[in-house]
Order: structure tokens, then sequence, then C-alpha cells
């Protein structure tokens, strides 16, 4: 089994350059595949190997005071998701575009995937935004949650002012894949004036793991070559079109404006 993991923490590092070498160095060396980011204000990882292997990056990881105790999310695939390794110098970990927000310094606070769910379970009046992009919110998303309808994140600030006024007065439980995109998301919504913003510790993944699939509908679109997974953590039957890049559901799969390799309903006519 090959044991697929990933984390991220918000952090200045101003010696973001001279990471670079040694961690891509290490990761060779332990036969690991996936993508590393560093950025002046933080790392975000998702890595696939050997149990052995994952466990000594962490470990290694954790040499560094500054990596030390950060979350991570753990699978498991019968092969490898990734197909090289990388490790990559980004202005920032997750693209936004906006130098005002520091999540290291101010985010709205998080709440619990069992906290969540209670209210769910006991119909509290909450506000639940996803943050994530279309194509995402397409493959699944959590029972009456409101959608942006946004392609990049990047539109993400200009998207929630076409939120109505009263959301500003409610409370808002925002949630995206594992809980990167609502640091930034988050910080933006109270910067604008939303007053009660929290956000799904752990994301949508964090969730699968503590509560399953409860008030829950589709899988989860994840960046690597599973393309989703189900609130098992289980490789789904959603695919990718080779194209396009478009995710698609087993209905789609089976119109006939697919052609594996060539095209999809999304692009069909492009």
């Amino acid at each position: 089994m090959i044991v697929n993991v990933s984390g991220y923490r918000f952090v200045d590092l101003p010696d973001r350059d001279e990471l670079r070498e040694p961690m891509l160095e290490h990761c060779l060396g332990l036969g690991l595949k996936g993508t590393v980011l560093l950025s002046p204000n933080g790392i975000n990882f998702f890595l696939a190997g050997t149990q052995e292997a994952t466990d000594s990056f962490l470990q290694h990881l954790e040499s560094d005071a500054r990596f030390v105790g950060i979350p991570t999310k753990v699978s498991h695939t019968d092969y490898q998701p990734f197909r090289r390794m990388l490790v990559k110098r980004k202005q920032e970990i997750i693209a936004l575009g906006r130098k005002d927000i520091r999540p290291a310094e101010f985010t709205g606070p998080h709440i619990s995937p069992a906290e969540f769910k209670q209210m769910l379970d006991e119909g509290e009046d909450v506000v639940v935004l996803d943050a994530r992009n279309d194509y995402e919110t397409r493959v699944g998303t959590f029972d009456g949650a409101v959608e942006l309808d946004i392609p990049s994140f990047r539109d993400f600030p200009d998207a929630i002012g076409s939120l109505p006024d009263e959301y500003k007065s409610k409370t808002l439980v925002m949630y995206c894949t594992g809980g990167i995109r609502c640091e930034k998301a988050s910080a933006v919504m109270l910067k604008a004036g939303f007053e009660d913003v929290r956000q799904l510790e752990g994301g949508i993944l964090g969730y699968f793991e503590e509560c399953g699939g409860s008030h829950w509908s589709g899988d989860c679109f994840v960046f690597d070559q599973r393309v989703a997974l189900d609130h098992q953590l289980e490789e789904s039957e959603i695919v990718m079109c080779f194209e396009c890049r478009e995710p698609l559901s087993i209905e789609e799969q089976q119109s006939k404006h697919y052609s594996i390799g060539e095209h999809c309903p999304y692009c069909v006519n492009q």
C-alpha cells in the first residue's frame, strides 16, 4: 500500500530558497513522489510513498522548529498517484493575490468536524459556504451549501460581494478540500464585514475522517491522479478528461460526447 500524506502551515520562511534543494534531495532519497510548495509565507505538501518513507519525511520536517506539529491527512492507495517529485518555490502556497491577507497573523476561527456535524444534526441556523472552484463543487458538496461558481480561488474576494447582506450577521461555516484555502478566505470575509466566520478544521477530508459522509452528497475532488475520494477516503469512479482536465461523473462518462483522450461534454465543441 502507498501512503498519501498532506499538510500545510502558514509561517514566515525568509530562507525559502535555501530550503528547496535539501528538501528535494531528501524526498528523492526516500523515493517519495508528489509536490512540496515553499513560499515566504509557508509550506504546503502532498506526497506519496511507503509508510517508512512518509514517516521519515515528517520526522525530517520536524527537525525545523517552524514545522513541528503540522496536522496531516493520510489516505492509502494501491498505486503511486503522483508522477514525479517536485519542490517548488512560490510567492504564495495558495494563490489569492492579496498581500494584506496573512493567515499566520489573522484568520477565522476553526470549528471541528464534530462541532460542525452537531450543528447540522440539530438544524442550526447557519450558512454553509463552499470556498472551492466550480469544477470541484460539481463532484460533491455538503447538503444545502452555498456555492460561489468561481473558476479560480483568485475570484473568491469578488464573488462574496454577491452574497446577501443578511449573511454578514449570520453564523457562517466555510469549507474547502483540506482547509488551506479557508485560512485565507475566512480572513477575506472578516475584512469584508462578515461578523461570524468559521472554517471547517481539516476541510472536507478531515470531516470524512472524523464524521464519515453524514450531510454530504457525492465525492471530494482531489488534485492528483485519484481525481476524487468518497467519504471513506477511497478512490471513487470519477475520472478526469485528459483534454480539458474537467472531472467527469459516471453519467458524463457514458455521454456520447465523451471519448477517452480526445474530448468530453465540457470541451467537445472547443
